[in-house]
């Protein structure tokens, strides 16, 4: 006989940017169930977003192996919830038998409407009587501009070369002026910044600025931290996928900006604060 726990099971297997924009989400479903809630996934993202939760658990962990492999039975909760993709069901049927009161599915993204993420994700739960709560980045303005620059890696992405020579342009007029680069990559400019764990890179966004990127995890909780985002979109929707707070998303098709164009913007969200624009 399966045992049963008084928990609330959250499971969300996103990345970085899936967690950023689920944070609203996050809130609403704590509030609802009163913070009893165990979530599991990537414990370095979800970590962030503890507050949330009772406890945060690691997928990776060979407990959970039975969640995806054999027939998924043993513990069960008073409740699962899943926070994901999963286009043929074949999950949630997977994981019906382990919540005691109805599983709450929650799809992580539109496949077509023209909606943003955080906004589709609360459009869901009133289904569950769970009443839908916005969570407000507060702005953190400062006087710095952060560059995220990556190499393409198969993925079209405004180049690495017009991020270093933006940051000429940048600190050529006296800017404060910040290369941050990945921790799983070769630094390719000298004196740039990197940070082995992801708590250091929140807490030195928490500092605030504005954030030029591609569209990355690092854009999404740039967002959260209350940094302006400046984010070049190729392959996905900015109307669907730009980062939470004040942003500006810049679609590259047909043509990515030049870098006269990007800097206009940088400069321009230097100097005043900007409403929400997506540049077509």
């Amino acid at each position: 006989m399966a045992l049963k726990h008084e928990e609330i099971l959250l499971i969300h297997l996103g990345g970085l940017g899936d967690v950023c924009l689920s944070e609203s989400a996050f809130l609403s479903l704590s509030t609802h169930f009163r913070g009893a809630i165990t979530a599991l996934g990537y414990t370095r993202f979800l970590s962030l977003f503890e507050d949330y939760f009772a406890q945060v658990r690691s997928v990776e962990e060979r407990r959970w192996l039975f969640l995806f492999s054999g027939e998924a039975t043993g513990t069960a909760w008073q409740r699962v919830i899943l926070i994901g993709k999963d286009r043929s069901g074949g999950f949630r049927a997977r994981l019906t038998p382990l919540s005691c009161d109805p599983l709450i599915f929650v799809d992580m993204y539109p496949e077509s409407e023209s909606m943003h993420v955080e906004e589709y994700q609360l459009h869901q739960l009133p289904i569950y009587g769970i009443k839908a709560r916005e969570k407000k980045v507060e702005p953190n303005p400062a006087d710095r501009v952060i560059l995220y620059p990556e190499h393409s890696r198969g993925k079209r992405k405004w180049t690495y070369d017009n991020f270093l020579v933006l940051f000429e342009m940048l600190t050529a007029r006296g800017v404060d002026t910040i290369l941050l680069e990945a921790p799983d990559v070769e630094p390719s400019a000298r004196d740039s910044l990197r940070f082995e764990q992801l708590q250091d890179t929140a807490a030195f966004l928490n500092k605030g600025g504005i954030f030029v990127s591609n569209d990355s995890g690092l854009a999404h909780l740039a967002g959260v931290c209350g940094l302006t985002t400046i984010t070049l979109f190729h392959d996905q929707r900015p109307d669907v996928w730009h980062p939470r707070g004040k942003n500006v998303s810049i679609a590259c098709d047909p043509r990515p900006p030049s870098l006269e164009e990007v800097l206009e913007q940088i400069l321009g969200n230097l100097e005043s604060h900007l409403p929400l624009s997506v540049i077509p």
